[in-house]
């Protein structure tokens, strides 16, 4: 067990990284105030979500967090993390691939999405069947074709780990190592993944100036995409059918209402890093980001589902295609993906 002195000495020491790091001008959103309120939102954010009253974000329960979602012992066999579907460099999506793969190479059926901005997020996956990011690593710790492990066997691996029940003692204290406290640990390196400089961001706040391409991008993006994807969070947290199908392999949203009205509707992404997250969709159909906007221009496919918006949207030509790629490729966070405190800490 990690005793009370060295736990207070790993607090510090990662307060202080915490401290450093926030100091860096492209990660300005960070600004720590003291070790048990490490959480900030950027000023051009809106309120979260998540109620950090219940569980604050502290520098040693962000360490045990980020340590757990780098740890295979999370998983049956010891060979899946959540870091293996969810890359930093790739906006902690699975960059390349359509769909998530677990344990002895099973498939699933749903692409991995990228994990940022989470705090400001009301449902999880693509259907929104998970309600609170507390509960979310439950979805893919116990799904068969990802980690096939339960919850209980989790706890008793951490249990009798050599080092987790300390690192449990100095983020939470003396007590049991139970599973709230690893969904606390968890939830909090996760609410830490915002994603808040890039060179829209800076735009935004006067510090920048984006192409004339790209501004170009901005205004056809305003006209035919934010109806869905809002500003400054790219998306407005709603399910929609998008005209991808006019039969459905996979009911989306339906799934978990049992509505038919919510047949094929999915939850709209955030295009924030969106650049860095291909393939697209919920399963992953468009490799590269010019196929997914090519959809927008000439592959819907109606159903009585699909999105209202759609359906009168102003027609997109192919030059407008293209500034709005340009126009994305500015929600591209390069400070986020290589920010050294989500790294891999093994």
């Amino acid at each position: 067990m990690v005793g009370s002195k060295k736990g207070r000495s790993l607090a510090t020491s990662l307060f202080l990284l915490f401290v450093l790091v926030a100091c860096k001008p492209d990660d300005v959103w960070q600004q720590p105030g003291k070790a048990d309120a490490i959480f900030a939102p950027p000023a051009h954010f809106p309120v979260t979500y998540y109620d950090f009253s219940r569980n604050p974000v502290t520098a040693p329960g962000f360490e045990l967090g980020r340590r757990l979602f780098y740890d295979p012992i999370l998983s049956r066999d010891s060979s899946i993390s959540c870091a293996s579907c969810h890359r930093q460099e790739f906006a902690f999506s699975d960059g390349g691939k359509a769909v998530s793969h677990g344990i002895g190479g099973r498939a699933g059926t749903r692409n991995s999405p990228g994990l940022f901005n989470l705090a400001w997020s009301r449902s999880f996956m693509w259907d929104g069947g998970v309600n609170h990011l507390e509960v979310f690593p439950l979805a893919p710790i116990t799904e068969a074709a990802e980690m096939d492990e339960t919850l209980a066997k989790v706890m008793d691996k951490l249990r009798k780990h050599p080092v987790y029940p300390g690192l449990f003692e100095a983020a939470f204290g003396p007590g049991e190592l139970t599973d709230q406290r690893f969904l606390f640990a968890l939830a909090q390196f996760q609410n830490m993944l915002v994603s808040a400089n890039s060179p829209y961001d800076r735009f935004l706040q006067g510090k920048e100036a984006l192409p004339a391409a790209a501004m170009n991008g901005l205004a056809i993006f305003r006209s035919h995409c934010s109806g869905c994807h809002s500003d400054v969070l790219f998306t407005d947290h709603s399910f929609r059918d998008n005209g991808m199908d006019s039969l459905f392999a996979d009911a989306g949203r339906g799934r978990i209402t049992q509505l038919g009205t919510d047949t094929g509707r999915f939850k709209v992404p955030s295009l924030r890093n969106v650049a860095l997250t291909a393939p697209y969709m919920h399963d992953g159909r468009f490799v590269d980001l010019s196929t997914a906007l090519e959809h927008y221009r000439t592959g819907l496919s109606h159903s009585a589902s699909m999105d209202a918006l759609l359906h009168n949207a102003p027609p997109l030509s192919a030059t407008d295609i293209i500034q709005l790629q340009v126009f994305l490729e500015q929600l591209t966070d390069h400070s986020f993906i290589n920010n050294p405190l989500y790294k891999n800490p093994f």
